[in-house]
C-alpha cells in the first residue's frame, strides 16, 4: 500500500483508494486531489483492473474541498484539479464507500461515482450556498438526477446534513450496511464486477452515461447501434452463461 495523501491498495483487480488527511478531516487539498487523480487514471490504463473503490478515513469521509489553502485574498477557490470529473472520466465501475460525513465536494466526487455504499454513520450536505460558494465540480447537474429537483433544492439551499437512512430513503445511496462491513461488503461487490465481462460492463455502463438525459428513442436508439457493433464470441459466452447459472444457483 502506498502512502500519502491517497493510499493506494491493488488486490485481485480492484484498487482501493482511501483518502488520507486525518488530521484535516480528510480535506481535499491540491496535492489530495492530484494524488487521487493520478491514482484514477493510473487504475483506469491497467487493464488488470476491474474495479475502483474510493472511501475514506475514518471517522469522516472527506470534508470536502480544503478551503483553507483554496482561499486566498478572499477570491473564491479556484481547483486546478477537477476531482469529480476525473471520477466520471474511469471507464472501469468506481465504487464509493462512504464512512462518515461527505461534505460538499465530497459529495460532488461520490456523486460522480458508478455508484455508493454507505456506512450507517454516513452523513450527507451540501454547503456550498452556506458558505457564499457556487458548485464547480458538477453537483448542480449531478444531484437533482440522483434524489429529484425538489430535495436537491432543498439539500442545497438548507446545507442540512442528510443521515444514512434518509439518503437511502431519497436514492441518494444505493445501500447502507454497519460500519464494521462497510468495506469487507464493497470488496464483495468489486469481486462480483471482476467475475462478469469486464469489456461487457464498461460498454453498459458507457449506454447508461450516453442516454442520461435522453429521450427514450435516442437511449434506444444508442442501444441498438452499440449492440451492432459489438463482437460476440459465443465460445466464451457459453462457458460464462453457465458459470453465471451455477453462481444463481449457489446464492437461491
Amino acid at each position: 500500500m502506498t502512502t500519502g495523501p491517497v493510499l493506494v491498495d491493488t488486490a485481485d483487480g480492484v484498487v482501493t483508494l482511501t483518502l488520507h488527511r486525518p488530521e484535516a478531516r480528510n480535506a481535499m487539498n491540491t496535492a489530495m486531489r492530484e494524488a487521487l487523480i493520478d491514482a484514477l487514471r493510473s487504475a483506469d490504463a491497467d487493464p488488470a483492473v476491474a474495479a475502483v473503490i474510493i472511501t475514506g478515513t475514518d471517522p469522516v469521509f472527506s470534508a470536502g474541498a480544503d478551503l483553507k489553502e483554496s482561499l486566498v485574498n478572499g477570491l473564491p477557490p479556484r481547483p486546478r484539479t477537477n476531482v469529480g470529473q476525473a471520477v466520471r472520466g474511469v471507464a472501469v465501475p468506481v465504487l464509493c464507500a462512504v464512512n462518515g460525513a461527505c461534505v460538499t465536494g465530497a459529495l460532488e466526487l461520490a456523486l460522480s461515482a458508478s455508484f455508493i455504499v454507505a456506512s450507517e454513520h454516513a452523513r450527507f450536505a451540501d454547503t456550498h450556498a452556506r458558505v457564499g460558494l457556487l458548485p464547480g465540480w458538477g453537483m448542480s447537474a449531478l444531484l437533482p438526477r440522483a434524489v429529484g429537483v425538489r430535495v436537491a433544492r432543498q439539500m442545497t439551499a438548507t446545507g442540512n446534513f442528510v443521515d444514512a437512512a434518509e439518503a437511502l430513503r431519497i436514492g441518494l445511496v444505493n445501500e447502507v450496511v454497519p460500519h464494521h462491513q462497510l468495506l469487507p461488503h464493497a470488496r464483495q461487490l468489486a469481486a462480483d464486477i471482476t467475475s462478469a465481462d469486464r469489456a461487457a460492463v464498461r460498454a453498459s455502463l458507457a449506454l447508461y452515461d450516453r442516454g442520461d438525459g435522453a429521450t427514450l428513442a435516442h437511449a434506444l436508439g444508442l442501444e441498438a447501434e452499440a449492440v451492432a457493433n459489438w463482437h460476440l464470441d459465443p465460445a466464451a459466452v457459453r462457458d460464462r452463461f453457465a458459470t453465471t447459472i451455477q453462481r444463481g444457483s449457489a446464492r437461491s
